[in-house]
This record gives structure tokens, C-alpha cells and sequence, in this order.
């Protein structure tokens, strides 16, 4: 199977689903992508059961604050510039390509990247989301060395980080971002074919073109939002899907910080009764309280959407008065073991509840 022109619209969009209010703009993401496939032709997407044991695999990844990343535009010279050096430093070629997250567009550039270097781009990322910190991955969480990390700009500077952990590569790579400008290119776990087999979340890019696809063909029978539902709940991954609340966004409290994007959410119910959600978000949304009681939290996936379109909404692009569905979305089973929730459950982002997974918050509604 090849990523090819015809799909990018519906993959952008899956994408920007699966982003959960991170990730950056879709649309610059499918840009990029178009413009790769033109240039060099569309890259294989190969399934993860399917990339040979000894195959050197690189990741290639944007770092940093969706809102920098509208004004402040990623290239693939600076993609290329972090994977040449990694490569150089390695003393090894790639020999495929794997997206760190699945989500926005650290899902789309992987792919624009794989066909600049003709080279395979893996079914697969490392977490079947966005999170917003790069220790937040499941190749972190089942042993594989998130360093040596390149970070690389548009200047054409670079910087080689060697740490004894993701999270210590995290502190330092996200001082040396917010010194480039608040964006940067960076490739990091670099790891054999065994180690991606071992560690990664398989067949999560083909899962977020089967999301936009559904977002679509139910625009064409008029209700897009039931439709992904109804896909979600045919996957593996996302089966516990729910449609959390209707509402009006009343309240948005946001600032780009240390590198990333704070704040919160609130909404209204469009039935009236004045019943609220309010959802906290660092890049990406993190939990959600409806009249103060939890209803959904990270791992797990809570997704804003257009209430007609069911376009995603990401967190820069939130704004008072829009008419929106807020979904709730299982995580993939490796985000949701006691190793990966100690690396990026709601504890790891200060959150004072335990996680409770989607499907008992929903019974317990």
C-alpha cells in the first residue's frame, strides 16, 4: 500500500482526530505531504509485522507549541538535517521511517519525509495519539533509548543530545526549542526493526485515514459525527468511543509557555439546564469535567469536533461561541499498562485523579 495524493485529505483529517487537540494544524501538515508525494512519489506504508529484524529505523518529529507552529512553518530540509546527523553520528543509514505520534502533524510530516528519502514510512507510532513531552511514548516505556537525539532549525543548526534518560532529553531538548524560536525539528529512538516490532503501536496511520474517511462519507449522509463513532467502535484500539457532550465553547483561557500550549476550555450545553464541561489541555486535552465530575482523562483520547462537520478542533484553534461534540476515545492497551501510566498517565501531568479508563466513566455516568 502506498500514502498516495488521493488519501491525504482524509488522512490529515484522521490525523487531527487522533492529535486530541495537539498535533498543529492539519492543513499545513497535508501541504507538506502533497508537495513531497509530487516532488518524489508516495512512499509504501508498511506494516509493522512485515519491516525486517535488523532494519534501522529514525523517527522524525516537530517539538514544540502548535500556535508557533501556525506562523512559524516546519520544511523537510530541517527534518532531513536532524535524521542526516543522527545518521552521522550513528554511523548508520535508515532504512524506514517511524512517526513518533500519529497525531497532527507529527503523523503527516513522517510521511512527506519518507518520500522525500524514498524510503518506507512504518504503520505504526508510539503512542496512537498525541502527547505533548517526547519521553511520552511506548518506545520510552518498553526500553528503547530515546538518545542520541538531534534537534534541528531552519537556520541549519543542529545539536546532538546525549542523556541517561527520555525525560532528562525532554528538559533539555524543550529549553533548547523555546531558544529556537518555540519549533524545531528533531529525530530521536533511533532503534532496529526487532525493537519497533517490540515497542510501537502497530497500524495506527492506517487507522487515521480510516477515521477521516469515516468523518467524510458520513458528511455525505449527514451525520459525520455518528460515523467516526461508529468506525471507532469497529477498531481494536478506539472500540469504547462516546459522544460526551453537545455544547457551545462559553470560555477559553489559553497562553504558549515553556514551549507549549495552557489552559482550558469550558463549555455550555446547547439543551440549556446549564450544565458545563471544561476540559484542561497542555498541547493536547487531558481531562474533562462535566459540573466538576471527571469523565474522561489522559491516556485516553478526548477529541472536540465540529457539531455539523465533525472536523477536529485543535486547542489554537478553539474559540468562543463554537457549536461543538466532545468525544471520548480508548487509548491503545499499551498507554493504558501500569509502566506506560506512570509515564504519561494523569499523574505524570500533575492531574489529581487516578486514571480511570473510558468505558467504566461512562458506565458510571
Amino acid at each position: 500500500m502506498k500514502i498516495d495524493s488521493g488519501m491525504l485529505e482524509d488522512f490529515a483529517r484522521g490525523a487531527a482526530f487522533l492529535g486530541t487537540g495537539g498535533g498543529g494544524d492539519p492543513y499545513i501538515g497535508r501541504l507538506c505531504c502533497a508537495h513531497a508525494i509530487e516532488q518524489y512519489g508516495a512512499p509504501q506504508l508498511l506494516a509493522l509485522q512485515d519491516l525486517p529484524d535488523e532494519a534501522n529505523v529514525f523517527s522524525v518529529a516537530g517539538m514544540g507549541a502548535p500556535t508557533v507552529l501556525v506562523e512559524k512553518l516546519f520544511s523537510l530540509e530541517e527534518a532531513h538535517l536532524a535524521v542526516a546527523k543522527l545518521e552521522q553520528f550513528l554511523g548508520r543509514r535508515a532504512d524506514a521511517i517511524i512517526a513518533a505520534e500519529s497525531g497532527g502533524i507529527n503523523a503527516t510530516l513522517p510521511v512527506a519525509y519518507a518520500a522525500m528519502r524514498r524510503l518506507p514510512v512504518i504503520d505504526a507510532d508510539g503512542m496512537g495519539r498525541a502527547f505533548p513531552s517526547i519521553q511520552m511514548v511506548s518506545f520510552n516505556v518498553y526500553g528503547v533509548a530515546c538518545t542520541p537525539m538531534v534537534i534541528a532549525n531552519e537556520h541549519g543548526e543542529s545539536v546532538i543530545v546525549e542523556t541517561d534518560g527520555a525525560l532528562a532529553a525532554e528538559q533539555l531538548g524543550r529549553t533548547l526549542v523555546v531558544q529556537m524560536g518555540g519549533s524545531a525539528m528533531l529525530s530521536c529512538y533511533p532503534m532496529s526493526g526487532a525493537e519497533a516490532k517490540r515497542t510501537a503501536v502497530a497500524a495506527t496511520l492506517s487507522a487515521a485515514h480510516g477515521i477521516g474517511r469515516a468523518i467524510a462519507a458520513g458528511r455525505s449522509a449527514g451525520q459525520p459525527v455518528a460515523a467516526v463513532i461508529e468506525y471507532l467502535r469497529s477498531t481494536t484500539y478506539y472500540r469504547h468511543a462516546y459522544r460526551l457532550f453537545d455544547g457551545k465553547i462559553v470560555d477559553v483561557q489559553r497562553e504558549t509557555t515553556r514551549g507549549w500550549v495552557l489552559g482550558r476550555c469550558v463549555l455550555e450545553a446547547l439543551r440549556g439546564g446549564g450544565e458545563r464541561l471544561e476540559i484542561q489541555f497542555q498541547n493536547e486535552n487531558l481531562c474533562a469535567h462535566r459540573d466538576g465530575r471527571l469523565i474522561a482523562t489522559v491516556p485516553d483520547l478526548i477529541v472536540v469536533v465540529d457539531r455539523e462537520t465533525a472536523e477536529p478542533i485543535t486547542t489554537e484553534g478553539l474559540r468562543y461561541g463554537q457549536r461543538v461534540c466532545v468525544l471520548g476515545v480508548s487509548a491503545p492497551p499499551a498507554l493504558r499498562t501500569p509502566e506506560a501510566l506512570a509515564v504519561l498517565g494523569p499523574q505524570a501531568f500533575k492531574l489529581d485523579h487516578p486514571f480511570t479508563p473510558i468505558e467504566t466513566l461512562s458506565t458510571t455516568a
